[in-house]
């Protein structure tokens, strides 16, 4: 990391990972302790960040045994950017919830005119909605400038 990196503040880093279609990769722990990493659709909301998968998926599985998680949003160009959440997961299994989400998460990654396509698909029996309680938060600007 460059000696320029910057933190940046909390309006800075919504900001930063509400930003068009920034994915997170999001790390979860697996029964032995070994880390697994996915890709995924977020959205902020208060101070959890909200997505949805398979209950049958190793994340949803990993996240019902362990509900430890971590989620780096990054900006792979020059200058450089990244934020990196730390947190514990809550899972529901209301369909409601689910298909709400699910929806917005459509909204958000595909557009407006798919979001319903996308909340119909995904807001069915076996999706699971984790909302992940932020606990700690590393965000950083700048770092290559």
């Amino acid at each position: 990391m460059g000696g320029m990196a910057q933190k940046m503040t909390e309006e800075e880093w919504r900001a930063f990972v509400s930003h068009g279609t920034r994915t997170g990769k999001l790390s979860t722990v697996r029964a032995d302790g070994r880390p697994h990493v996915a890709p995924i659709w977020f959205l902020l909301d208060g101070d959890d960040l909200v997505f949805n998968t398979a209950r049958d998926s190793v994340k949803g599985r990993n996240l019902a045994r362990d509900g430890r998680a971590a989620l780096c949003v990054d900006e792979d160009r020059p200058p450089f950017a990244f934020v990196v959440f730390q947190g514990q997961a809550e899972l529901s299994e209301d369909l409601d919830e689910v298909r709400l989400w699910a929806t917005r998460l459509g909204a958000r990654y595909m557009g407006e005119e798919r979001a319903e396509e996308f909340g119909s698909r995904n807001g069915v029996p076996g999706e699971l909605l984790v909302r992940l309680r932020i606990d700690k938060v590393l965000a950083y600007s700048a770092v290559a400038d």
